[in-house]
């Protein structure tokens, strides 16, 4: 069973940094696309960042580009997403999402979710 297990979420300030953890299991690590999106009540759920080992592949949402940075611990089956300089403007419930194929990132549509995590960033 696939199980993606995200943490890390909180409330800072405009400025501040977080850093986000999702703890895979149930596949291989290596030969999943993962990643994370978010989610504000209203809108539709938006790529922040996502990579693939195979092809090597790495996406940022512009609006994160410089501020942003996706990582993995293989060893450990985690995926970490370091957010800096942060902005009321990314405050959203965070997901990580995992599948085969990367190019079901693009549309939202990886087959694996896991529960979310919160980030407040208040001005």
């Amino acid at each position: 069973e696939v199980q993606l297990q995200a943490s890390g979420g909180g409330l800072v300030q405009a400025g501040g940094s977080l850093r986000l953890s999702c703890v895979a299991s149930g596949f291989t690590f290596d030969d999943y696309a993962i990643g994370w999106f978010r989610q504000v009540p209203g809108k539709e759920r938006e790529g922040v960042s996502y990579f693939s080992s195979s092809p090597g592949s790495t996406y940022y949402l512009d609006s994160v580009k410089g501020r942003f940075t996706i990582s993995s611990d293989n060893a450990q089956n985690t995926v970490y997403l370091q957010m800096n300089n942060l902005k009321p403007d990314d405050t959203a419930k965070y997901y990580c999402a995992a599948d085969p194929l990367i190019d079901n990132f693009p549309t939202a549509a990886p087959l694996f979710w896991g529960q979310g995590t919160l980030v407040t960033v208040s001005s």
